[in-house]
């Protein structure tokens, strides 16, 4: 059997949830780890002024179109309110 894709490139769709506006962000990566980093570090324009943020949830892909897909899904109206709907125990435990 012939390998269709290398999972070695990985690529994320995460959910922040800002501790002190009680506001939620969504970013693509390809490494999670450093863009956490750079996101607590005051690093990410979007973030800087919210910290400290928690990491609530995030999906991982090997594809990046469909990695980018999904983010902006999440960041439409429906996306926001269906992945509201699926974190709502999360959300309210924060």
């Amino acid at each position: 059997m012939e390998e269709t894709s290398d999972v070695s490139i990985r690529f994320y769709v995460y959910i922040l949830y800002s501790l002190k506006d009680d506001k939620l962000y969504i970013g693509f990566t390809n490494n999670l780890k450093k863009r956490l980093t750079e996101h607590a570090n005051g690093k990410v324009e979007a973030t800087k002024n919210r910290i400290p943020l928690r990491l609530i949830h995030y999906e991982y892909f090997i594809n990046k179109l469909d990695a980018q897909s999904r983010e902006r899904f999440l960041k439409s109206g429906y996306g926001r309110r269906q992945f509201k709907e699926i974190l709502k125990r999360t959300l309210e435990d924060l």
